[in-house]
């Protein structure tokens, strides 16, 4: 498009082309190279509950594409249960904080936030059924002041309910806890028994061992024992070929002195 500018009077005027003019050309390059400038963007919690007494943070935080400029303001406005109209109970700027002299909530308004940190919070002391309702909160980070503001939803009770989430929390970590529990057991379970069954079989290795020594040592035993037996047999049939033949002898020499 701005080149469609830069070109259009030389081509209506019949002229030759020629180069645009370097403001046209500087629009261009900033309008494809330069980022567009981004809004500030600004976090609150959805609702939080309070307890009659008690006391609540209101979280506010924000993203910027600037750094945290010294001008940075932060702004609190409170909308009544019901009301229409929001009025401002906070201000924060120039490095200090002021509390809004108007409606309930004068004295019991503390400012718990840092800027350095992107961070707007603010705490209610004291907390009544009245403070119901609605708080908004403004960011401002010059030169970056566009974006839209975030609201947070305050409810007041006698005794803050246990929440929904809270709940479905807890039964889920519970449900997780005894599954690991299980598969702890479980794991301890077979280690013992992988254990015992180690030690089963080194025993019996053992014993399987201890046999095959044995059946060697008896064999060997076996073994040494045999030339002996024959030592033994060979010198008793000499001794009795020995005797027969002593018997023999005997006998001739009587029948001969007969």
């Amino acid at each position: 498009m701005l080149w469609a500018l830069a070109l259009g009077p030389a081509m209506a005027s019949g002229a030759p082309s020629s180069s645009p003019s370097p403001i046209l050309a500087a629009l261009l390059f900033s309008s494809l190279v330069l980022p567009p400038a981004q809004a500030i963007v600004v976090y609150t919690d959805r609702e939080v509950h309070g307890a009659v007494g008690s006391r609540v943070t209101l979280h506010c935080s924000f993203w910027s594409s600037e750094w945290v400029s010294d001008d940075i303001s932060f702004t609190w406005r409170y909308q009544p249960e019901g009301g229409r109209d929001a009025i401002s109970i906070f201000h924060y700027a120039k490095g200090q904080p002021y509390i809004d002299e108007v409606g309930t909530f004068k004295e019991r308004i503390q400012w718990v936030g840092d800027p350095r940190w992107k961070d707007g919070s603010i705490v209610i002391h004291n907390l009544d059924y009245s403070d119901n309702g609605t708080f908004t909160c403004d960011v401002k980070n010059p030169p970056d002041i566009v974006g839209k503001t975030s609201q947070v939803t305050l409810y007041v009770f006698e005794k803050v309910p246990t929440r929904y989430g809270v709940v479905l929390g807890a039964v889920i970590g519970g449900v997780i806890g005894v599954v690991l529990l299980l598969l702890l057991l479980f794991y301890l379970i077979r280690y013992g028994w992988l254990r015992r069954q180690a030690a089963m079989q080194r025993r019996l290795s053992a014993m399987e061992k201890g046999k095959l020594h044995k059946a060697a040592k008896d064999s060997t035993k076996r073994g040494r024992q045999t030339p002996v037996l024959y030592a033994m047999l060979d010198h008793s049939r000499s001794t009795k070929a020995a005797s027969e033949k002593k018997s023999k002898g005997l006998g001739e020499s009587r029948k001969d002195k007969k």
